[in-house]
């Protein structure tokens, strides 16, 4: 893609690739009968809601304006999960919302009277403590001390006392960029800790974090996992996956505004790690970049890659780095980088930090090569800034 005439930074969603996403999700959707939404914490350009909404049910959302966005801009279900609610929230989340999931059954008994008045169907996040992560334990919801769901003892515990009525689903949240194989062990892990329950239930939402658009994703696998849950139980099946939606489907285009060195090449973006881009140093890891080897990973028969340079943004705060990088050219001023798979979190995690500007947000239609004609959707400058101080 020529990217020389889009404003830096920049993201830019490609039409043709979130459509190829959606394509497969909505595969699985036909194969199972079960519902697929956007998890909107993830990707929430409502730009291509409507886009969206042909392929998927509906959104999902941590809460009341995440909600009230998917409502206005997609035509489907609206679902909602948070660890705990505002009493000046509760009433119209319960008024525009399908699903109300409840973290705990303190959230439920407080507001049981009001839910079961409501349209809403309600249901309970359970915590099946089952953890298949690796090195990310600020991802894991079944980590120990973990705030997210319903242990078994604490269902259990509830259950010999009170009646379950009005409690049509169970939900769980387990994953994060994971295949089909750690799904199928924490299923067997929610039969084993929640099966009694499930008989009684209408629903079984399995959540997010399931990679299914990635290319060695085992979708033959998920679509058995599904299939036994709604056969077994007779229960309607729901995913949210976030990065599913949008995953490898945009970028994040920035300029090189000036080279120095100190031990190191090191070029100054007008992208911040910090701002832009923070799970860089959240998670961390160093993201892919068009036409550059991250240096770490370097094969070494990898020529002409030759060209070290530490990426950094232009922020005060000294850990504003990207990550260090081969290059087959030495970087000049004014050329432009395009970092890889930008659309997922990055866009719903930017900040103002030090003042720096937001990225502007952009789409490239399907088949459209042009750069010229890259629909600008949003832009944004100083009152950005300001208003939220």
């Amino acid at each position: 893609m020529n990217n020389q005439n889009v404003p830096t930074p920049c993201f830019v969603v490609e039409e043709e690739k979130l459509i190829k996403n959606l394509e497969i999700l909505h595969s699985v959707m036909e194969r199972t009968g079960c519902h697929i939404l956007l998890a909107q914490k993830c990707f929430s350009m409502y730009h291509v809601y409507p886009l969206i909404g042909q392929y998927l049910s509906g959104t999902t959302a941590s809460g009341l304006y995440e909600a009230r966005l998917g409502k206005e801009y997609m035509d489907g279900e609206t679902h909602v999960y948070s660890a705990a609610y505002r009493e000046d929230e509760i009433d119209e989340i319960l008024s525009i919302c399908d699903h109300v999931i409840f973290n705990s059954f303190s959230q439920w008994e407080k507001y049981k009277e009001k839910a079961m008045k409501s349209s809403a169907k309600c249901g309970i996040r359970i915590n099946p403590e089952c953890s298949t992560q690796e090195g990310h334990a600020i991802y894991d919801p079944c980590s120990p001390g973990s705030r997210m769901g319903v242990t078994k003892k604490a269902f259990d515990e509830y259950a010999k006392t009170h009646s379950l009525e009005g409690i049509t689903g169970l939900h769980f949240h387990t994953l994060c960029e994971q295949n089909s194989d750690d799904l199928k062990v924490t299923l067997q892990a929610v039969e084993e800790k929640f099966g009694e329950y499930l008989p009684q239930m209408e629903w079984l939402n399995f959540g997010g974090g399931h990679h299914i658009t990635r290319d060695d994703y085992d979708i033959e696998t998920l679509v058995t996992c599904i299939n036994h849950m709604k056969d077994t139980y007779q229960v309607q099946v729901i995913l949210e996956p976030g990065e599913a939606v949008a995953l490898n489907a945009g970028y994040l285009i920035s300029t090189v505004l000036d080279v120095i060195e100190n031990g190191t090449k090191i070029a100054i973006l007008d992208t911040s790690a910090a701002c832009h881009m923070p799970d860089v140093l959240e998670m961390p890891y160093t993201p892919q970049i068009v036409g550059a080897k991250i240096a770490k990973e370097q094969k070494e028969e990898e020529r002409p890659y030759q060209y070290t340079y530490r990426l950094g943004g232009p922020t005060c705060l000294a850990g504003d780095v990207i990550g260090d990088y081969v290059f087959d050219h030495e970087l000049q001023p004014g050329e432009r980088l395009m970092f890889l798979d930008m659309a997922i979190y990055s866009m719903v995690k930017t900040n103002t930090f030090n003042g720096m500007k937001l990225p502007d947000i952009a789409l490239k239609k399907t088949n459209d090569e042009a750069a010229d004609d890259i629909e600008l959707v949003n832009t944004f400058g100083y009152e950005d800034f300001k208003c939220r101080l």
